[in-house]
């Protein structure tokens, strides 16, 4: 693939904590982030930013997730990984996960858990990231949020300050 490539970052939509007896890993979403996630699924697709492959967390919310933001995309869906790396992942075993993915896939989606997505994007954007996008992810990443990066070359060759941060998008700015 020549030119840019397209990371999206997909913090898993709102969770429940309702069930204290349940396991982090076995959570589901809150009737919120059922709400939230087919909205941003919706954003994606409305950009044209639908990806080629995904890397999703394995957990529970992030597979509810996955399902209900790609509901309305068209078919068949990209295809998709649940790396056991990607629960409770920090930005470097993000990083990892991401490097390893085919040279031939141009956009891809990772959706996962916090705090390691936000260190992972803060850790990715260059100096020519948009002022705005930086100080929202810099506030907060919320539950449900999108980030969206370029770069160029291979994923292999993604580091610290390698790729622009275009767009932070929360659940709030679409719905």
């Amino acid at each position: 693939m020549a030119g840019k490539r397209q990371l999206l970052v997909l913090r898993h939509a709102k969770s429940s904590w309702d069930d204290a007896s349940l396991a982090d890993f076995d959570r589901p979403l809150a009737p919120r982030g059922a709400k939230t996630a087919p909205l941003m699924g919706a954003e994606i697709a409305r950009r044209g930013w639908l990806p080629e492959f995904a890397l999703v967390s394995p957990s529970l919310r992030t597979r509810e997730t996955w399902r209900l933001a790609t509901a309305s995309w068209p078919q068949p869906l990209p295809p998709v990984t649940y790396p056991q790396e990607l629960y409770e992942a920090s930005a470097a075993e993000i990083l990892a996960e991401v490097q390893s993915v085919p040279h031939s896939v141009g956009t891809l989606l990772v959706l996962g858990h916090n705090p390691g997505l936000e260190s992972f994007v803060r850790m990715l954007a260059g100096p020519d990231s948009a002022e705005t996008a930086l100080r929202l992810v810099r506030e907060k990443f919320p539950t449900g949020a999108l980030a969206r990066l370029e770069l160029s070359g291979g994923w292999d060759s993604l580091g610290p300050g390698s790729a622009t941060l275009t767009h932070m998008l929360r659940p709030k700015d679409v719905g």
